[in-house]
């Protein structure tokens, strides 16, 4: 007799967070395709061009082959 009313509770319980969780996302509003999505601003400019520095070892040409026989044998081929 206890499980069952365990079992109730458990189905009480579910059943409230479904419902509050159903009219929480109903809440929130659609997304809207006909907005534009922020644009990044560009460094670059029709006088000046975007320079990036990288300060990164070079590998070895041993490496490189390793690298890549890694990434072969990841991919099966």
């Amino acid at each position: 007799m206890n499980i069952i009313r365990n079992m109730e509770a458990a189905f009480l319980f579910s059943l409230s967070v479904a419902g509050a969780a159903s009219v929480a996302i109903d809440a929130i509003p659609p997304a809207r395709a006909d907005v534009p999505a922020p644009v990044a601003k560009s460094v670059a400019t029709p006088s000046s061009m975007a320079v990036v520095k990288v300060s990164a070892k070079r590998m070895t040409a041993t490496e490189k082959a390793q690298s890549l026989a890694i990434e072969r044998a990841r991919r099966g081929v």
